[in-house]
């Protein structure tokens, strides 16, 4: 392992497993299933299987966002995957995502061969269209939703897999790599709080699933909680960003949405996993230590 400037990338590249850093032991150049372990299937329809990461988190606020609308079909099993175990690699979730990456839904309600659905955003449309809502119907608003949300699956990339790695997880800090990835993250930080300075929400007047994707990623980091990063990005200077943020956090939905599937900060916000809406006030982790 290098970090100097004198480094010359080889003629073939080979797998060192000394050089991922944190996650060296669950990241891996090949796909596939690495063990035998089925799936959970709890009693609902839709079965979530997840972390509370913001890809995560993206998708159990919009369940929960219609289950407040009053989408009795939304109804829903969340299953914890910890990926820093290698959960991801069982041959059940590979057989519900091949690329082994959380978030997975299967949808049930047309019998026992579910629909599989994987890719955060892919999962947001997918309930979009299923229920029929949070997505605009006039074309143009929804080709505006339809931008933001493909922009915040490209973009995303550069601020957890580039910045967040290169920032946070690395083994050694390079600066080249996170000057890049800085100079990235403040650039699309920027592109949001123009767009929010004129727009309430990410894609117009009303609530979307733009803003559900858009807001785990980038409203977290305007808020300083992503990677230790915000006051080395300065992001107190995006005020129109935390304005959209703060008043998305507020929401009902949210606050239960970023509570399931979470494994860290204070016991009472985590909901490990999530089978009935009681679950929010009897299975949080400190209400089950209590009980141990």
């Amino acid at each position: 392992m290098s970090n100097t400037t004198d480094y010359v990338p080889p003629k073939i590249w080979t797998w060192n497993k000394a050089n991922g850093g944190r996650f060296a032991n669950i990241n891996r150049p090949v796909a596939g299933a690495t063990h035998e372990q089925a799936l959970p299937r709890g009693k609902h329809p839709l079965q979530l299987y997840s972390l509370g990461t913001p890809n995560g988190v993206k998708v159990t606020v919009m369940l929960e966002e219609l289950l407040a609308q009053g989408h009795s079909g939304a109804e829903y099993d969340a299953w914890l995957i910890r990926i820093n175990e290698g959960q991801q690699f069982g041959s059940g979730f590979v057989a519900a995502n091949p690329n082994s990456k959380i978030p997975a839904l299967l949808d049930y309600s047309n019998g026992d061969s579910p629909v599989r659905v994987f890719e955060s955003g892919a999962i947001l449309l997918y309930l979009a269209e299923k229920f029929g809502t949070l997505v605009p119907t006039d074309p143009a608003l929804r080709a505006e939703c339809m931008s933001w949300l493909f922009w915040q699956m490209g973009s995303a990339p550069y601020l957890g897999g580039g910045f967040g790695h290169f920032y946070a997880y690395a083994p050694f800090k390079i600066e080249y790599a996170i000057d890049r990835f800085a100079m990235e993250v403040k650039r699309e930080l920027d592109v949001l709080n123009r767009r929010l300075a004129e727009s309430r929400f990410i894609a117009g007047d009303d609530y979307t699933i733009a803003d559900i994707a858009i807001w785990p990623w980038y409203g977290g980091m305007a808020k300083g909680q992503l990677y230790e990063g915000g006051e080395f990005l300065q992001v107190q200077e995006y005020t129109h960003v935390i304005r959209w943020a703060d008043e998305i956090a507020k929401r009902p939905a949210v606050r239960r949405g970023r509570m399931v599937n979470r494994v860290m900060g204070p016991l009472e916000t985590q909901l490990h996993e999530r089978h009935d809406a009681s679950d929010f006030d009897t299975q949080t982790q400190d209400k089950l230590q209590a009980k141990a």
